[in-house]
């Protein structure tokens, strides 16, 4: 499965939808830019940062991946609205997996992986993530 969650960031643009509750889709939108990935952040706070879309359905045509970090709101009704802009390629934020988030993205025939911090992938070798990844890749759940 690691090869599944590595290669889904080789697509050049990505959508991140946060709630701003998880820390690491901010981490997670610098380091795709660092990567010189495009990245549209849509922010549904109520207090959406500046630049940051407030909506799903403001998103351009086109986007390879989607990653869904909320829980303020079940993640399944973004996934909903991801599969409406027709982005099947999802990356829930883990421990906001629910049953119907796997329930959707069956429904609509998207990729969905679950179950990992995004950052465990993306972040650098010397750092709190290289560090976890060395965790879970030790004890194997990576």
């Amino acid at each position: 499965m690691s090869a599944e969650h590595e290669s889904f960031w080789d697509s050049n643009n990505f959508a991140v939808i946060t709630d701003r509750t998880k820390p690491a889709m901010k981490w997670t939108i610098n380091e795709l830019a660092k990567r010189g990935k495009t990245v549209y952040t849509v922010d549904l706070s109520g207090k959406p940062a500046e630049g940051a879309l407030q909506d799903v359905s403001e998103l351009p045509d086109g986007i390879q991946g989607a990653v869904i970090g909320v829980t303020k709101m079940q993640p399944a009704d973004v996934v909903e609205a991801l599969a409406g802009k027709g982005i099947n390629n999802i990356w829930i934020h883990w421990m906001t997996e629910t049953p119907e988030v796997q329930e959707k993205c069956s429904q609509y025939q998207m990729e969905c992986l679950t179950g990992r911090c995004p950052m465990m992938y993306l972040g650098g070798s010397i750092s709190i993530h290289g560090i976890h990844r060395n965790i879970a890749k030790f004890v194997g759940k990576y």
